[in-house]
């Protein structure tokens, strides 16, 4: 006897399933049955009624046990929105989330010359070089990471979106850098202390900690890039950095031992104080 199939619409009821666990139950069995029948969310409405081979249900169950485990959705799919681009994503980097599109906001917002040199240290997945780099065509970017595994994610992003104003190189922070300067360096580092009690919680226990967690209170990774930054940067030159939400006084009286003039913090889509910059004399 052949197995029963079974409705999208009857599927779609097993968000039940993920409540406590997801706070977005519905919309984490949307993507994920959708990306099983490689369908847009929005034919899952326009068909409720289709039912599905028992080997597409059978993919669907395994995708729906491993987020009951906690697995980010982005993980589970390969794949992320982050700037109305489609990224590829795995478990060698974090998961681009949308509080980051404010050091994308900032950066254009700026630098208003239609041929910078930009520089994006710990790339992680290209999110914010790539999204620079489809908002100006003009810009030069070099993005850095240490990990390679990072890196050859960034390269299939970058060739997938067709972006050739991305350059790549594997690098600890400013180590590898040629000898050469920037109009914009921005930088989404590790900021999360070694302890914080976030790093038992949803998707982050499954993102590499390497990219999440800095020694010295979150601090470690801020301090060399900030250190550092401008020796590789032109005059009127900005630095832009991403933060914990309690490390904005820190990181700005940082930005200002070390030169940085016109220092200040803006906040993201929640509220919270996430971006600091200065520019360098």
């Amino acid at each position: 006897m052949s197995a029963s199939r079974v409705s999208i619409a009857a599927l779609l009821k097993q968000a039940a399933r993920l409540q406590g666990i997801s706070d977005t139950p519905r919309l984490d069995t949307e993507i994920l049955l959708g990306h099983v029948l490689n369908k847009p969310r929005s034919y899952l409405y326009t068909w409720p009624e289709q039912e599905l081979e028992p080997s597409l249900q059978h993919a669907f169950e395994q995708l729906l046990l491993r987020r009951q485990k906690g697995e980010p959705v982005a993980y589970l799919t390969g794949t992320k929105e982050f700037w109305s681009l489609s990224l590829q994503v795995n478990a060698s980097t974090l998961i681009p989330r949308p509080e980051t599109e404010l050091l994308v906001e900032t950066a254009l917002a700026v630098i208003d010359k239609t041929d910078a040199c930009v520089l994006d240290l710990g790339t992680g997945t290209g999110a914010i070089a790539l999204a620079l780099a489809s908002e100006r065509p003009g810009w030069q970017i070099l993005a850095v990471d240490l990990m390679a595994d990072a890196l050859r994610l960034v390269e299939k992003n970058r060739q997938q979106l067709a972006l050739n104003n991305v350059s790549l190189i594997q690098s600890d922070w400013f180590e590898s850098i040629p000898d050469r300067e920037f109009d914009l360096v921005v930088s989404n580092p590790p900021y999360i202390e070694p302890h914080d009690p976030h790093l038992d919680r949803g998707d982050v226990r499954f993102e590499p900690a390497s990219a999440l967690v800095a020694e010295d209170h979150g601090l470690a990774d801020i301090k060399i890039i900030i250190a550092k930054a401008g020796r590789h940067l032109t005059k009127n030159a900005w630095l832009l950095l991403e933060h914990g939400f309690q490390q904005r006084d820190a990181v700005r009286d940082l930005l200002v031992s070390a030169g940085f003039r016109q220092v200040s913090t803006r906040v993201d889509i929640n509220g919270q104080e996430r971006l600091s910059m200065g520019c360098m004399s």
